[in-house]
């Protein structure tokens, strides 16, 4: 779509008349604010087609988004209460069921039993190191730009935003090369849609070999921290919480990176005005948020809600993309500092991890833009293409030029990091992945 696209769903579209509005497709991932702009037609809410055959409620105002995320006696999160699912009107082999299904994790949880996962979560996400996780991702960021940089271009997407957070992630909860590749393949194909049935297995088969490995060898890494956290979860419970943490960073880690350097490549008044980067950031959480459409919700009962009647067990979903973007809102924006966004969430299911996502992001878009600082996009804005379907909002390539780096004649040493810590995550890497990519990397910080 160009320029001159209006701001409904184009003729012809399932979206005008009474049908419902499809979040799904390639005119929908190429403008998705024109359909949430004909969704606030409808009201605080509208009727959403998520894939075909799965209807949902849509909340696109930002108070009502507020008052759903905060009221956890109204609206509930366990899934099993999805009527439409429980009647056998969803398709089988949709391919946002597997991201919607329940699972006993956090996010499907409610009252004390999200209480008991979630602090489990939060208490083991808070023994992160944050300078050992600063010197992490810099070193990732630095073996990442050495295997592109004397080229003189890149795809920012491929070469870097989604690798880094895959290599940030096998550091911070100890996985080996082989089990974290599987990893981002089930994360990535669950949120895109694509084999998202075979995507699940394979990620919560990647997992189950992760717990199984820190049951036997414990370190200091998030699973182990979560393993021995006081709740004393089975293995089947840090299976879910683990894909919860990993589905819930991974992918949209990857999605933020390259959706802030898109936009600081495309906007240049970030670099005109000293490279504010922080504020690019928050820029990207508010109009453009690595998860655009989530938060799935059923009424505990019948229930009117926003000027709305709606059915207990009925789907309902929060539109952040669009909730951020609400016209009310703009006065309120006028600051970059302004955090109140909804791109983490809000109320008791909140994102747990923004602290470090952040960190990472900034890191690595600091660190890049530092190694190569006349980086610069390489087609117009219009060639570029975003991935399909309503849970994820990235680019599928970002490609840039610059001028090339000199080939590096000496790797520099690595930071000071625990020593048999690294010792262990090397060898456990090493023997698990051969030369897989951690492994090389592994090898680079060390020759």
């Amino acid at each position: 779509m160009d320029a001159t696209t209006p701001a409904v769903p184009p003729p012809g579209c399932p979206a005008h008349a009474d049908a419902r509005i499809p979040l799904y497709g390639p005119d929908f991932a190429a403008d998705p604010h024109a359909y949430y702009d004909y969704a606030r037609s409808y009201g605080p809410s509208a009727p959403v087609e998520l894939a075909p055959g799965v209807d949902a409620s849509l909340v696109t105002d930002y108070a009502t988004a507020l008052r759903l995320l905060q009221d956890n006696g109204t609206f509930r999160k366990d899934a099993r209460r999805w009527k439409a699912f429980n009647e056998g009107l969803i398709p089988a082999d949709s391919p946002v069921v597997p991201l919607l299904a329940y699972r006993p994790n956090a996010m499907f949880s409610d009252g004390a039993e999200h209480l008991r996962l979630r602090q489990a979560i939060t208490d083991a996400m808070a023994r992160i190191d944050t300078a050992r996780l600063a010197r992490s991702t810099e070193q990732i960021s630095d073996y990442l730009i050495s295997q592109f940089g004397s080229r003189g271009s890149a795809d920012l997407m491929a070469d870097y935003a989604k690798q880094l957070p895959l290599f940030v992630f096998n550091e911070l909860f100890g996985c080996p090369a082989d089990i974290g590749d599987r990893i981002l393949f089930g994360i990535s194909g669950m949120f895109d849609g694509v084999n998202a049935e075979r995507a699940a297995e394979v990620l919560f088969g990647a997992v189950g070999e992760l717990v199984a490995l820190k049951r036997s060898r414990p370190g200091e890494d998030v699973t182990s921290w979560l393993m021995q956290h006081e709740t004393r979860m089975t293995d089947e419970e840090m299976v879910y919480q683990l894909s919860l943490i990993l589905g819930a960073g991974a992918d949209p880690l990857r999605n933020l990176i390259g959706n802030t350097l898109h936009r600081i490549l495309i906007h240049d008044e970030y670099a005109r005005q000293g490279g504010l980067i922080d504020e690019a950031m928050e820029d990207t959480l508010w109009e453009n948020p690595p998860v655009p459409n989530l938060a799935p919700h059923y009424p505990a009962a019948d229930v009117e809600f926003a000027g709305q009647k709606f059915e207990a067990g009925e789907l309902i979903m929060v539109s952040f993309a669009a909730a951020n973007n609400s016209p009310s809102l703009a006065a309120a924006r006028q600051s970059g500092s302004n955090r109140s966004h909804l791109a983490w969430s809000a109320g008791p299911h909140a994102c747990p991890s923004k602290d470090p996502a952040r960190q990472i992001t900034m890191a690595a878009v600091e660190n890049l833009l530092n190694r190569i600082p006349d980086i610069a996009a390489a087609v117009p804005e219009d060639s570029l293409t975003w991935r399909p379907g309503p849970f994820t909002r990235g680019l599928t390539a970002l490609p840039a030029r610059f001028t090339p780096l000199p080939a590096p004649d000496r790797t520099p040493a690595p930071a000071q990091a625990p020593a048999g810590e690294r010792a262990e995550q090397s060898g456990t890497a090493r023997k698990a992945a051969g030369t897989g990519r951690w492994s090389q990397f592994l090898n680079w910080l060390t020759r």
